[in-house]
């Protein structure tokens, strides 16, 4: 199952791959309880979950001590996974949802991580200021800047500057409308050779 993580991600290091490796187990046994995961997705969860938030890394490799929310994470997509790919990372993920929370915090323990905190709250209730905010396909895009917008530090320090990762598939054009001079379109196609892939992107937006 983890063999196609470490096809496109061969540099993982023993823990990393060991916490890789005892997610599907993790999310089989909490997915039975609480519904983070489609049933017929729990099978696919390498390819439809975790390599496709992985995505965001083939964007944009995260400095060190860069901090990152994740809003609407649900079960804990895509923060978990790239919580693990950058150990040297902060990541704060956020859900209106408490139950989901629940699992994402029991996952993270489960597994060891360190650089990941999550809370029951909304985007727009949080105080402090992040990096990068990433998410995946919360809510349409307009929405989702205007929840976000006042949430990202000065500090520059990464190859991008600050902003906005989001993971979303189709077609986009109407959706990004009012944004299509600021947005950058990397399509997942170009690193992942799997045909869920094929319409999927990571949407990127500078939030000088």
């Amino acid at each position: 199952m983890i063999a196609i993580i470490q096809k496109y991600f061969p540099d993982l290091t023993p823990q990393q791959q060991q916490q890789f490796a005892q997610l599907q187990e993790l999310y089989i046994h909490w997915n039975a309880q609480i519904n983070v995961i489609s049933r017929k997705d729990i099978d696919l969860l390498y390819e439809r979950h975790v390599l496709h938030s992985l995505g965001i890394a083939k964007a944009m490799a995260f400095a060190p001590n860069t901090h990152i929310m994740d809003v609407g994470c649900g079960g804990g997509f895509p923060g978990i996974p790239l919580a693990i790919l950058f150990p040297e990372c902060h990541f704060y993920l956020v859900d209106s949802v408490g139950k989901k929370i629940k699992v994402v915090n029991e996952v993270a323990a489960a597994i060891g991580l360190k650089n990941l905190q999550a809370e029951h709250k909304r985007a727009e209730e949080v105080k402090d200021k992040f990096e990068f905010v990433i998410s995946r396909a919360v809510t349409e895009f307009p929405t989702f800047y205007r929840w976000v917008q006042n949430k990202f530090s000065k500090k520059q320090f990464n190859a991008l500057p600050n902003g906005i990762l989001y993971l979303k598939g189709g077609d986009l054009a109407e959706e990004f409308k009012a944004f299509q001079k600021r947005v950058v379109f990397y399509n997942l196609s170009d690193y992942f050779t799997e045909e869920f892939f094929e319409t999927k992107k990571v949407v990127y937006m500078a939030m000088q």
